[in-house]
Parts: structure tokens; sequence; C-alpha cells
């Protein structure tokens, strides 16, 4: 009972963790609350923005190092290691899943808009 109840709170705290990682990205969110600094220090840093294709290398390489280790957890689960849980096994296989579908959705996306460059009349 008590295991379940840790298990509850580690994905809760995965899904707040998640959360505030993703409301950077909001559209409406307030200067001061941008990666935590004031209105001024938010500014200097939107000087200092990379590249896309540094941000898409990133993306890519981040969802490669989750299906990595979703796959490391699935083969520890399998040898029977002690302290891997299904729950987890779990967890990291649904994280990988959905980053590589998020990831194909861009790459979609990118594809799509490079076309409509393409054929656009000069």
């Amino acid at each position: 009972m008590i295991s379940d109840r840790m298990d509850i709170n580690r994905v809760l705290m995965e899904m707040r963790s998640i959360k505030s990682q993703t409301e950077v990205f909001k559209p409406n969110a307030p200067a001061d609350t941008v990666q935590g600094k004031r209105p001024l220090e938010s500014l200097n840093a939107a000087k200092e923005t990379p590249a896309f294709g540094d941000l898409l290398s990133q993306a890519v390489n981040k969802v490669n190092d989750l299906q990595k280790s979703s796959n490391e957890l699935a083969t520890q689960y399998q040898q029977g290691v002690e302290g891997v849980d299904i729950t987890d096994v779990m967890i990291a296989s649904q994280k990988a899943s959905v980053s590589f579908q998020s990831m194909l959705q861009v790459r979609n996306k990118v594809v799509e808009a490079y076309r409509d460059v393409m054929n656009m009349p000069v």
C-alpha cells in the first residue's frame, strides 16, 4: 500500500516537472516567469536565442536519449534486476513513445513548410 502511494507521488512529481517545463512556451506567459528570471533578464536572454537547427538537434538527441533509457530499463526488467519496477518501465516507454511521435509531427510540419516555400511563385 505504501509503495503504491510512492509510485503515485513519483508520477505526480514527474507530471508537475513536465508542466513547469512547458509553461515557458505559453504565449501569454508573463515575462517575469520565463525561466524564473526578472523582466530585464528575460529580455537579455531573448537576444541569446539558439538557432532553429540547434534546437532541432537538441530535441532529436533528447528523443534518442529517452529511447535508449527506455530500452535499458526494459532490458533490466526482463533480466530481473532488483529495483526496476514495471511502472517505471511503462512510464519510460510511454515517454519515449510520446516524444518520438511529437518529433515525427514536428518533422512533418517542417517538411510541409519546406514544400510550401519551394512551391511559392517567384
